[in-house]
């Protein structure tokens, strides 16, 4: 029997597919951030005139890199300090730095900075803008909870997080939606204070009106969904790291387990986007508005590999 048909027989994803298609999922989705910015710039400059619409991105530009650059080049100081997290004594934690080692050697990146979040939840982070600068934080009751083969699993994730500049593609997705929100912000503004809008096209004005507030409500659902797809994608790269699903299932199942039963985290939301498992994901009404894949989803997707 072929590989192909063995393959479609079991019903199985190789972890190289799974990785492709979320990729190509994830640039689908910013081509789309992209065509909403498009597509309002257009209206401006229907509303008012081409000029203006320039006006309107160069302001919305400035603002929107402004505060996500900040962000970007203090985000493991600033998720660090937000969770209490301090360094780990590599005697201390001698087993958890020879995990975090092995897989770096294996991914061909750096060693990142290892640290450690004293709270008895089940989860772990990766942040960082490249690998060079990336770090890796590991909860307490992670280590008291997970086996030697689900915690390298775990570091796996994050590892791939790391490998596939997540923290980079994710700022760039930030500063499209913000500023897809501040240019909606700063149209309907306009309109308020210009106050006389006799002059212009009733139709135009009223499907700028309409874009203008559904814009950054579907735009930020887009980046929810980018979100999304790069975990599916970092759950794949940990297998392809490690060869192995059933630590990654296994400990997706432990953290479930831990937020459905006792739920308490010491994260902010902001901070809660970069974990492995988002604490206040079983929280939201919908998928739709969630930062991360049902891990009943994720578990289903493992097990296909």
């Amino acid at each position: 029997m072929e590989y192909s048909e063995y393959m479609k027989k079991y019903d199985k994803v190789s972890f190289y597919e799974q990785i492709s298609r979320n990729k190509f999922n994830s640039w689908i989705l910013l081509i789309a951030i992209f065509l909403i910015i498009i597509f309002l710039a257009y209206i401006i400059g229907q509303v008012y005139d081409p000029a203006s619409t320039f006006f309107f991105l160069i302001i919305g530009i400035i603002i929107s890199l402004g505060y996500v650059l900040i962000g970007y080049y203090y985000s493991d100081k600033i998720a660090l300090a937000s969770v209490n997290a301090e360094e780990a004594d590599p005697v201390k934690f001698r087993p958890l730095y020879n995990i975090v080692e092995g897989l770096a050697i294996a991914s061909g990146n750096p060693v990142p900075k290892i640290y450690i979040m004293k709270s008895n939840e089940i989860n772990a982070f990766a942040t960082g803008r490249d690998p060079q600068n990336a770090v890796i934080c590991v909860s307490v009751g992670a280590l008291q909870n997970l086996t030697k083969r689900e915690m390298e699993a775990v570091i796996a994730h994050e590892m791939s997080h790391i490998n596939n500049y997540d923290i980079r593609f994710v700022t760039l997705v930030v500063v499209l939606v913000g500023l897809i929100a501040i240019i909606s912000e700063m149209f309907l503004r306009s309109l308020w204070l210009s106050g006389n809008n006799d002059n212009k096209n009733a139709g135009i004005l009223l499907i700028g009106i309409l874009f203008a507030v559904i814009a950054p409500i579907v735009a930020n659902l887009v980046q929810l969904a980018i979100s999304r797809k790069r975990e599916y994608m970092a759950d794949a790269g940990a297998v392809m790291l490690v060869r192995d699903n059933a630590g990654m299932i296994s400990a997706l199942k432990k953290i479930d387990s831990y937020y459905k039963n006792v739920g308490e985290s010491v994260v902010n939301k902001e901070v809660s986007t970069m974990m492995i498992a988002n604490p206040f994901s079983g929280k939201t009404l919908s998928t739709l508005f969630s930062t991360h894949p049902p891990i009943e989803d994720r578990i289903k997707a493992l097990e296909k590999m």
